[in-house]
C-alpha cells in the first residue's frame, strides 16, 4: 500500500480522540437510527449518495451488529478481528472482506496500526455495477452477487487477495479517490468498482468459507466457468472426491438449481456474449458453446431469452 495513503489513513479522527480520552462505547448517534442494532447507510452516507468510503474506527469494540447497506472491509495494515455469523475471521493486509445487509458482524477492538477502510455500499449501486459487467449472465456471477446481496444464507465472502495485483491496484485506485476527491467521483466509483468484480470474479480460488459443503459449490461453479463446453457432473465429482448423488444434492440445496441447468445457463449465456460481440454464424456459435444438436440449442436459447438466437443478435 502507498505510504501517502498509510499516512493519510492513520491520521487520529475526533471520534478516535474522544474515544482515547476515555469513552467506553461506540457512539451510537453516528451509526444507528434507532434503538436497534442496526447500522443506518443514512447516516453514514451523504445524502443521495450510494457509495463512500471510510477509515475503520479503532481503539474500540464494535458489539454485534448489522447493516441496512451493504459493506466492503478492506485490510490496509495490520489485522482486525471480526466475528461474522459467529464465524471468526482475522482480516490481514491485503484482504478483504464482503458482508451482506443481514450479515451479523462483531469486530474487536483495533490498534493505532490497524488500518482498514469500509466501503459503504447501498444495494442501487449495484445496477451500475452490473451494466458494467455485460450482459453475461453465468450462475458463478448470479452466486457471488446473491452472497452479497444477502439472497444465499452465507452472508459473507472472505477473498484473501493480498497476493493479488490487479485487485491491490484497484482498491489503491479506490482510496486515491478518497483522498484526492475529483470532481467526477463517482463516475470513478462506478467503473473502479466494476473492474473489482470483474477481477474478484476470477478470485474465487481464495475465497475461504466456514463450511466445507460452500466451499464444494464455488470449485463446482468456477468448474463450470471454465469448462462449459465438455464439463459434466461426473468429472467434477470425481475432481472433488464426491459421490454423484451426494453432489448433485448438494448442488441443488444451495444453488436452487441442478448441475444440468447450471451447465446450459452458462452456455446460453455464453452464446448470448457471442451473438452480440462476434460475428460468427449462429450454428457455429452453437457448436462452440457445446451444443451439437441446432435444433435443440435454438428451441432452450429461445426458452431461457424468450427470443430466438437470431433475434436476440439483431434487436438487443
Amino acid at each position: 500500500m502507498n505510504s501517502k495513503i498509510i499516512q493519510h489513513l492513520s491520521v487520529i479522527t475526533e471520534e478516535e480522540r474522544e474515544i482515547l480520552a476515555g469513552s467506553k462505547k461506540i457512539d451510537r448517534k453516528i451509526y444507528m437510527a434507532g434503538d436497534r442494532d442496526i447500522i443506518s447507510g443514512d447516516k453514514l452516507l451523504p445524502h443521495g449518495k450510494n457509495i463512500m468510503i471510510r477509515p475503520h474506527t479503532r481503539f474500540i469494540h464494535f458489539p454485534e451488529h448489522t447493516h441496512d447497506y451493504v459493506e466492503f472491509v478492506y485490510m490496509c495494515k495490520g489485522t482486525t478481528r471480526h466475528i461474522i455469523n459467529g464465524t471468526p475471521i482475522a482480516l490481514k493486509q491485503g484482504e478483504l472482506l464482503m458482508l451482506s445487509q443481514h450479515a451479523k458482524q462483531e469486530i474487536d477492538s483495533a490498534g493505532r496500526d490497524d488500518i482498514a477502510v469500509n466501503f459503504i455500499v447501498k444495494p442501487d449501486f449495484f445496477h451500475g455495477v452490473l451494466s458494467f459487467l455485460g450482459n453475461e449472465e453465468t450462475p458463478l456471477r448470479r452466486f457471488i452477487l446473491s452472497c452479497i446481496t444477502g439472497e444465499r444464507g452465507v452472508g459473507y465472502l472472505y477473498f484473501k487477495v493480498a497476493d493479488v495485483l490487479p485487485v491491490q491496484n484497484l482498491v489503491e485506485n479506490l482510496l486515491w479517490i478518497l483522498i484526492k476527491q475529483p470532481s467526477n467521483k463517482r463516475g470513478i466509483y462506478q467503473l473502479t468498482m466494476g473492474l473489482l468484480f470483474v477481477e474478484l470474479l476470477e478470485c474465487t480460488d481464495t475465497l475461504e468459507f466456514s463450511y466445507e459443503s460452500e466451499s464444494v459449490i464455488m470449485k463446482v461453479l468456477r468448474y463450470i466457468e471454465d469448462n462449459y463446453r465438455t464439463g459434466s457432473l461426473n468429472e467434477i465429482a470425481g475432481i472433488l472426491h464426491y459421490g454423484h448423488t451426494t453432489l448433485s444434492r448438494l448442488i441443488q440445496k444451495k444453488t436452487g438449481r441442478n448441475f444440468t441447468e447450471l451447465l446450459q445457463q452458462k452456455r446460453l449465456s455464453q452464446a448470448a456474449w457471442f451473438l452480440l460481440n462476434t460475428d460468427e454464424r449462429i450454428d457455429d456459435i452453437a457448436e462452440l458453446v457445446g451444443y451439437g444438436n441446432m435444433t435443440h440449442f435454438h428451441r432452450l436459447f429461445t426458452e431461457f431469452y424468450g427470443k430466438s438466437p437470431k433475434h436476440y443478435r439483431d434487436c438487443t
